[in-house]
């Protein structure tokens, strides 16, 4: 029994007696095995000091996120005078609320502000056709980024591109620049944007190479969407074998998500 209980004891100092050196974290029985033992005393300091840290880092973060409804804001004075005095702990305290809480709403602001403005259109392609057989419907979307949007000397613009077709299958893709004039609700809307033309079963416009010229007028409808009308002419600029033209109109129904 007693050798029994001699080995027990050997064996738990090996294991958790500190020898006061460099490495005292380590217990003997580590050091003579030159490793860190499962369980063992280097392993325990370990997590001791990791714990600690945590501690301390959580600490520096509770206090950096301190309420602004805390009634101890207020200096012993202030708290005897039930008043706030100028230069105060309370009014200071108010005054870094009174930021935190408009950074806040700034960046809720930002947060909401959309990114993407899509354009759904119709109208009526060749507006101004003296044959009387190239006269048919269109229907396009278009798109455009807010965000883009840059303030010039001449006005606001931004970069615009979409698409439409026929009536009688022809397609015009494109892509160019749009000016924006504000007059209360009321939005006027320039643009320019060259693009490719495939006739399908429609009107020869002379080229696959075809410049849009538009003039859009927009309401304010509803929170974020508008209602508008537009006029465009599209042409080659001589540049093709002929140059017809054409005349269109379209309403508008623009949306921002």
């Amino acid at each position: 029994m007693k050798k029994i209980f001699v080995y027990l004891a050997t064996f738990f100092l090996l294991f958790n007696v500190n020898a006061y050196s460099a490495e005292n974290d380590r217990s003997l029985l580590e050091k003579i095995l030159n490793r860190d033992l499962p369980g063992g005393a280097a392993g325990k300091a370990k997590q001791k000091k990791n714990t600690s840290e945590e501690k301390a880092v959580q600490e520096q973060v509770n206090k950096k996120n301190v309420s602004c409804k805390q009634v101890s804001d207020k200096s012993l004075l202030e708290t005897i005078l039930r008043r706030d005095l100028p230069g105060g702990n309370s009014l200071r305290k108010k005054k870094e609320c009174g930021n935190e809480k408009e950074q806040s709403k700034i960046e809720t602001t930002n947060s909401s502000i959309s990114n993407n403005n899509l354009s759904l259109y119709t109208g009526t392609f060749d507006l101004i056709d003296k044959e009387g057989d190239d006269q048919t419907t269109l229907f396009g979307v278009e798109h455009r980024n807010p965000n883009l949007f840059r303030d010039t000397v001449v006005g606001k613009f931004s970069p615009i591109s979409g698409g439409f077709l026929t009536g009688k299958s022809s397609v015009y893709l494109y892509t160019g620049i749009e000016g924006q004039y504000d007059i209360g609700p009321i939005k006027i809307l320039p643009s320019f944007a060259p693009g490719y033309y495939q006739k399908g079963d429609g009107k020869d416009l002379g080229s696959v190479l075809e410049f849009k010229s538009e003039v859009k007028i927009g309401f304010d409808i509803f929170e974020n969407s508008q209602l508008g009308y537009s006029y465009s002419h599209i042409s080659n600029n001589d540049w093709g074998k002929t140059n017809p033209g054409t005349d269109n109109q379209q309403i508008t129904f623009s949306k921002n998500f």
